[in-house]
């Protein structure tokens, strides 16, 4: 145990030594973030800006017209009727909402009518104008149809007015912008954390480069004691990227990841594991430092893309998101997103157990690769 020890210490010592180490596992994690806040940071929640036309100017279009104007997403803006299709076409507004004459006669008589609403942005914006519209119209209507006389309807319709029970709206928090930011800062600390435990598992090839290697094993050090200490300062120091990333994600930039801190460091911690078993997965399959570069280069990158790291894997192919089920980045962003929408860990015991899977199996073909290398020029 004493010989781990000094083993884990001297690899630290080695990792440590060239100051460029410093950047690639303290701040380049962070860079994934400030790439986030700079892509989704900036955007700002819009209110719908409806332009109104009202060629009647009575109580009714006056009273409709405030109550659009307290809803919290809704902007107005009074328009000329000969204003209307410039102003739609360039922007200007949202959608137009027209009170023609005759507007207040057919609310009277209890059929909402003569009311056009005018949108270039589809249903998205005219469906939200007419859920809250058509349901404060239809209370009016109601009351037109109870009233027996002008007189009864104008009573009624005063004491609506004045009634402590009003349509309040609430505005839910918008939670897409903190997901993105999350799964971007994610999507880049994994490239981050795959090529950084290759680069600490590399240094088993270039201690064999420079002959240290095979000094060690004159010592009372054995070779699994070697590789042991290797997967350890590796898992830790991708412990602390981790834990140190959401840190300042949750802390100092504020954003809310939408699950538990705790959960989350789980998930990501679970795939440190993986990362680790294929960093020495790569070194088992590599006779030099330049080999082992290269292919994790070709392994990296590529899974990295195709697992939907830089872009959500809704906007791929179906035949790459297929492809994607076999790749370990899929299984934790996916994870991620699971538990974002609410799932709890009972449900999502498969991607977990998947997970474990992969690194498993990482470690154990890493052994078996390890134990076929009987010349004594190789490692274990």
């Amino acid at each position: 145990m004493k010989e781990l020890f000094w083993l884990i210490a001297n690899i630290f010592k080695i990792t440590f030594k060239d100051k460029k180490n410093y950047i690639v596992y303290i701040v380049l994690p962070l860079v994934g973030i400030i790439i986030a806040l700079v892509a989704y940071g900036g955007e700002k929640e819009e209110k719908i800006r409806i332009g109104i036309i009202d060629e009647e100017r009575t109580e009714i279009t006056e009273d409709t017209i405030s109550f659009l104007g307290r809803l919290e997403t809704t902007h107005i803006i009074s328009i000329k009727k000969s204003e209307m299709e410039d102003t739609i076409v360039s922007g200007s507004v949202d959608a137009v909402l027209l009170f023609e004459k005759g507007f207040s006669s057919s609310m009277k008589e209890g059929n909402p009518n003569h009311i056009q609403i005018s949108s270039i942005r589809g249903t998205e914006i005219t469906g939200f104008i007419k859920i809250y519209l058509y349901n404060y119209l239809d209370n009016i209507a109601a009351i037109a149809k109870a009233a027996k006389n002008e007189a009864e309807y104008k009573a009624i319709y005063d004491n609506y007015k004045k009634s402590s029970f009003k349509l309040v709206t609430n505005g839910l928090q918008d939670t897409s912008k903190n997901k993105k930011m999350t799964y971007q800062s994610i999507g880049f600390l994994i490239m981050i954390m795959l090529f950084g435990a290759c680069n600490l598992s590399e240094i088993i090839l270039k201690e064999k480069e420079r002959r240290t290697y095979f000094r060690l094993l004159a010592s009372p050090l054995s070779s699994k004691q070697y590789v042991s200490a290797n997967i350890i300062v590796n898992f830790i120091i991708l412990a602390a990227q981790i834990i140190l990333t959401l840190l300042v994600m949750t802390k100092i930039f504020g954003i809310d990841l939408n699950i538990p801190f705790i959960e989350m460091l789980v998930i990501m911690l679970l795939f440190a594991l993986v990362t680790v078993g294929l960093s020495i997965l790569i070194v088992a399959f590599s006779k030099s430092s330049a080999a082992a570069g290269a292919l994790q280069k070709l392994v990296i990158l590529p899974t990295c893309l195709l697992s939907g790291c830089f872009w959500p894997m809704e906007l791929m192919p179906e035949a790459i998101q297929k492809v994607s089920d076999f790749l370990p980045q899929k299984w934790v962003l996916a994870t991620i997103m699971e538990h974002q929408r609410g799932e709890q860990f009972g449900d999502l015991y498969l991607n977990y157990l998947i997970l474990f899977s992969f690194a498993l199996t990482f470690f154990l073909i890493a052994i078996y690769k390890f134990g076929r290398n009987n010349n004594v020029r190789n490692f274990v």
